[in-house]
């Protein structure tokens, strides 16, 4: 598959995802402190704005209050989330971005802050980002000169938990030529992927579209369940 081909397959895919999630405020997110016991790095899902998101900013409210007394950081990973469809290969390069992004500030911590266990999340779009930050390989599609390097192996000694919402099923991204995430073996066992009941983004559903479902992990539990299960593993 040529860059072109790629990028056209992926924007159609994100596309698909921003309908329900597009539009969507993000919650303010406090500052992490230097070297906090607990980091949560989080991408949020398309269109919305700078920052963490709802879905995040949930999951972060939750973490906090499962892991007290300890300090919990918070990192946005700092990326386009854009729909702008029209220009399919930014649509691609947004979340090889994140992908780039997430990964820069995960080995920065992990040197600068060895003590601080990471959590990473993501919802929809995000859950692509901090799926694929994790794995070791680079899919064949991928153009060799836009791809991003894996992580050293070490710095999965210092992740915790990794928590992802609404992830995009390999069913759902085949439709449109997309690769399926691959999480990388380190984090294989200390990952969890929540999928909401009628999410027929990340339920495998044969001819899935957006639903409502797609946007109510903030209030459908799904946040506090994965925050248990970050905060068990810490």
């Amino acid at each position: 598959m040529t860059r072109r081909q790629w990028a056209r397959a992926a924007a159609t895919m994100i596309a698909a995802t921003a309908a329900v999630s597009g539009g969507a405020a993000a919650a303010p997110t406090a500052a992490a402190q230097e070297c906090p016991d607990v980091e949560v790095v989080f991408a949020r899902g398309t269109s919305e704005a700078p920052g963490v998101g709802n879905v995040g900013q949930a999951f972060v409210d939750a973490v906090r209050a499962q892991a007290a007394p300890r300090t919990v950081g918070v990192y946005a990973v700092n990326y386009a989330a854009s729909n702008n469809f029209a220009a399919r290969t930014e649509i691609a390069q947004t979340v090889i971005d994140g992908i780039n992004d997430e990964s820069g500030h995960v080995q920065a911590m992990a040197a600068n802050c060895p003590n601080t266990r990471m959590v990473l999340g993501g919802y929809s779009q995000g859950a692509l980002v901090s799926g694929f930050t994790t794995s070791d390989v680079v899919p064949a599609m991928v153009p060799t000169e836009i791809a991003p390097r894996p992580m050293p192996p070490a710095v999965a000694d210092h992740v915790a938990a990794v928590v992802l919402f609404g992830t995009p099923s390999g069913t759902f991204l085949e439709r449109y030529g997309a690769p399926a995430i691959t999480i990388g073996p380190r984090y294989a066992d200390k990952t969890l992927q929540l999928c909401a009941q009628g999410d027929t983004i990340c339920d495998g559903a044969p001819d899935g579209g957006p639903t409502v479902a797609h946007a109510l992990y903030p209030v459908n539990g799904m946040v506090n369940e994965g925050a248990a299960y970050a905060v068990g593993r810490l």
